[in-house]
């Protein structure tokens, strides 16, 4: 059997239960009582692919391409983003990456059955980045402007059944620039790698000449909405788009059906009509459904099958789709959340990118079930779709699974070039494609709750603008083309609402920033807020919140994004010691479970917020970044870019989304610990838990405030076990770990005071900064802010120049934990900008002062030069008390040493 054939019989296999590539349940009905019209013809295996411009000629079925790389779609020829961290199951290294962004070829032999004689024949691309130009046997068909939706193209007139066919692909991921070729593609910007290449499946559909509509914007030709529900009856109308190539009228029987799980007929209408020759129609069948089953979420994903048939007069059926099909209905209230059903629904999930490491973008739908699988085990139970629009695989996991879904098309932070203010005419109609597409295509999907039409297009000309674009650039009005969209949106689907995510409303700007207000573009708000991370702290995202609902308080208000920057192989003692580095390396795994941890006790006392989204579930690919343990790689996942870890606030959320026993010890990759008095915090939703150190009990903890509980234990020197054990009804689960300290770790604590990382040039071991009360860390070097800017570091003099650059500042104390005896203490100081005389302040060590009006600039000599001060000490209570009291100016020290006399 020839390989095409062997193809062909697969793939009309698969269509009887997965018609255009829809997933569905396996029920059928009486034999007889289903025929499939169409035919579709799977073209993954033995394309050839050339990356580059030079291609001449390779448009011409006679051009020879026998030196290019035979590649099998879905294929990306990307490959971007990289752990810097040794590991011998990396998949990407800077040895194999290609960031290409340019042109590449694809080309293809293949022989369609001689039975595709006669029909009309389409050739469907489910996406091709960012644009597509396509030939078949020498014919230009077309091209495609955009590379995240399905397209097709009528290739009836071109295509040779039965013989040799050759089908020419010109792919451009290029880089929009205001000359370029994908200047008028979206998006022009964004925080996220755009891959290249025919990354989702292409395939040849086969139809008979009267069809459901194959070319409307990629959609199905059948759009269902359900219109009431009550207890005992539903009404689900299905608005279905013919289509008729043939010359003469076609008389046919327009058949659509809702089919159980069981396989019963739940509801049905049979409409005869006839489409006159060359021409479409548009009809609507109205289906009552008796004591409907809803689609209830997760906790009941219920699916019909929604079926629709062309028919002969005879009978004969001309053309099928079948599509899952969940009956419910959706509110957002601004002042309880969301409702589905009449009932309210708490949302709380993630937003998703679709690449992964080793793949790009080019996933197998088994990739992403298994990714879906992670984030339901989370418990997360929505999904926001960004920043473009996605592959059906989700969309159908998600229907199965009973997942929220957020949609979106890739209108991100940028849509003018120069100084134009308003988006030109190519970028706007780009902007109404793009979404006509998400919406046709998508419009089935129980899943889906709303259209997003834009996100972060408000951050006018602050420092974001630097961040994104590289540049400053004057405020362009993005409020015609939001307005243009949502009234797109509206008449595409009443069902559904729109969204947009802002990014900078009621944010402290500087007096020259002007920054346009857009949430009223959309009848939804989402807002990206990054309180704790890149602005403000924490605390601030509740006042933020309140005022933004205070301002529109009709408009259902959500949290769209909010995250921080986490390295699974970078560890700090107190993720508060030091600033940390949102574009650089010193972003520890324990920052980001503080930041979930005290975002998510914000969140959770505001219920008027419709549904939450964290940024992001898993890392993924970028090209503006290099920090944490990655480059190319943006951190904020909760897991890893290779799938491989789940990071410790996952498990944070595991503990409060779902009443899956969990019990989770943090830390766990901080395994060489810096001090012998350390917090263990465990997430744990037992209503006990109970700490063992070496065997030994810390104690037992109950219904831990938010599933995390905190005992303050000792470590051994050398291996040390840890186990956390969660009493459940159902019985007791438990995790542990083994951390290591050190003999000097045990002897001596050694404290880089204001650094969150603790500086690796000295010749003794610190840890980070930790045990204060009150104070600022600071440094004497520059972090850097924004993208591209320098890290500057200060010519530091003196002793242990790397420890004496961080700083705790103000007027502050340390508490440190302390077998009783007798110690020595040495302090480091340096002054890093102030003159002799304006900064003074006293040292007190558990009740005795040891410094009095110390004048670190008069001590040293000079600015930015390190000196020491040392005193003993004996301690009696099982604590050390070193107090920092600023008397002119503020306090402060570089770094506490304490070593046993």
């Amino acid at each position: 059997m020839p390989a095409a054939a062997r193809r062909l019989r697969s793939c009309c296999a698969a269509l009887l239960l997965f018609p255009l590539g829809t997933v569905a349940q396996a029920q059928t009905l009486a034999a007889g009582d289903r025929q499939e019209a169409r035919s579709i013809l799977s073209l993954a295996e033995g394309w050839r692919f050339k990356l580059g411009e030079e291609a001449l000629n390779a448009d011409r079925p006679d051009f020879v391409d026998a030196d290019w790389a035979t590649v099998r779609v879905p294929h990306s020829w990307n490959r971007v983003g990289n752990y810097l961290t040794p590991d011998a199951g990396r998949i990407n290294s800077p040895d194999n990456l290609n960031k290409t962004q340019g042109v590449g070829w694809y080309r293809l032999r293949f022989t369609p059955p001689a039975s595709f004689r006669g029909k009309r024949a389409y050739l469907q691309f489910d996406a091709a980045s960012r644009t597509a130009e396509i030939w078949l046997n020498g014919h230009r068909l077309g091209t495609h402007r955009g590379g995240f939706s399905r397209f097709r193209l009528d290739v009836t007139d071109a295509l040779k059944p039965g013989q040799t066919n050759v089908l020419v692909v010109k792919a451009d991921n290029s880089n929009p620039e205001a000359d370029s070729a994908t200047a008028d593609v979206l998006p022009l910007r964004g925080d996220f790698f755009v891959y290249g290449g025919l990354y989702r499946p292409v395939s040849l559909v086969a139809t008979a000449p009267v069809h459901l509509d194959m070319l409307d914007f990629g959609g199905s030709g059948v759009y269902a909405t359900t219109r009431s529900i009550a207890a005992d009856k539903a009404a689900v109308d299905v608005r279905i788009r013919l289509r008729n190539d043939e010359s003469r009228p076609a008389p046919v029987q327009l058949v659509s059906r809702l089919i159980d799980a069981a396989g019963k007929i739940a509801a049905e209408q049979v409409q005869p009509l006839t489409v006159k020759g060359h021409a479409g129609l548009e009809s609507v069948h109205k289906l009552s459904l008796v004591t409907p089953r809803l689609w209830q979420g997760t906790q009941d994903p219920y699916l019909y099958r929604l079926a629709v048939e062309v028919r002969s007069p005879s009978g004969a059926v001309l053309d099928r789709v079948e599509q899952p099909y969940g009956v419910r209905q959706f509110r957002m209230d601004p002042e309880k959340g969301f409702f589905l059903n009449g009932k309210p629904l708490k949302l709380h999930g993630v937003g998703y990118h679709q690449d992964r490491e080793g793949k790009g973008w080019a996933s197998a739908p088994e990739d992403v079930e298994s990714d879906v699988k992670l984030l339901r085990e989370m418990g997360v139970n929505t999904i926001r779709l960004a920043h473009y629009q996605h592959g059906q695989p989700i969309h159908e996991l998600a229907d199965r699974y009973g997942i929220i879904l957020w949609d979106e098309i890739p209108f991100v932070s940028a849509w003018t070039w120069g100084k134009a203010m308003e988006a030109d005419d190519r970028l706007r109609a780009n902007a109404r494609q793009q979404l006509q597409e998400l919406i046709r295509q998508n419009y089935n999907h129980a899943s889906v709750v709303t259209w997003g039409i834009a996100n972060e297009v408000d951050f006018g000309n602050s420092q974001l603008s630097y961040v994104v674009n590289g540049v400053r650039t004057p405020t362009p009005d993005p409020v015609p083309l939001l307005r243009e969209l949502d009234a797109l949106a509206k008449a595409e689907d009443q069902s559904r609402p729109t969204v947009l995510a802002t990014c900078c409303e009621g944010r402290p700007f500087p007096a020259d920033v002007d920054v346009p207000f857009t949430a009223e573009g959309a009848d939804l708000s989402g807002v990206n807020r990054y309180f704790g991370w890149y602005y403000g702290t924490t605390q601030d995202l509740g006042p933020n919140l309140d005022m933004l609902r205070r301002r529109r308080p009709a408009q259902p208000l959500a949290i769209s994004e909010y995250g921080a920057g986490g390295a699974t192989s970078v560890h700090t003692d107190h993720p508060l010691g030091g600033q940390v580095s949102i574009r650089g390396r010193e972003q520890p795994e324990e920052y980001l479970s503080y930041f979930h941890e005290q975002s998510w006790a914000t969140i959770a006392a505001r219920p008027y917020l419709w549904s939450t989204w964290l940024w992001n579930g898993f890392n993924f690919a970028t090209t503006m970044r290099r920090e944490g343990d990655a480059d190319d790689i943006n951190t904020k996942g909760m897991i890893s870019f290779d799938r491989r870890i789940r990071k410790d606030p996952y498990f944070f959320y595991k503990a409060n989304w779902t009443d899956t026993p969990t019990v989770h010890i943090n830390g766990r990759r901080y395994v060489d610990r810096r001090y012998q008095a350390t917090d263990v915090r465990v997430y744990s939703n037992a209503p006990a838990t109970e700490l063992f150190v070496n065997g030994r009990s810390a104690g037992v903890l109950s219904d831990c405030g938010f599933k995390t509980c905190v005992w303050q234990v000792r470590l051994a020197p050398g291996s040390n076990q840890v186990v956390a054990r969660g009493r459940f009804p159902t019985g007791e689960v438990e995790d542990s770990v083994r951390w290591q300290l050190q003999p000097e770790s045990a002897a001596t604590v050694r404290i880089d005071s204001g650094a969150l990382i603790p500086a690796s040039d000295s010749p003794r071991r610190f840890g980070s900064d930790a045990f204060f009360d009150g104070g600022t860390p600071r440094t004497v070097d520059k972090i850097p802010i924004i993208r591209g800017e320098a890290p500057r570091t200060a010519q530091v003099t003196g002793e242990d120049p790397g420890i004496a650059r961080t700083y705790r500042a103000g007027t502050f104390r340390y508490a440190v934990p302390l077998d009783n005896g007798r110690y020595t203490v040495t302090l480091t100081f340096l002054e890093p900008d102030l003159p002799v005389g304006a900064r003074l302040f006293d040292v007190i060590a558990n009740g005795r002062t040891q410094l009095t009006g110390f004048d670190v600039h008069k001590a040293a000599g000079a600015l930015l030069t390190s000196v020491k001060r040392r005193f003993p000490v004996t301690v009696t209570g099982g604590v050390l008390d070193l107090q920092f009291r600023a008397r002119q100016g503020e306090a402060l020290v570089s770094a506490v040493e304490i070593e046993r006399r």
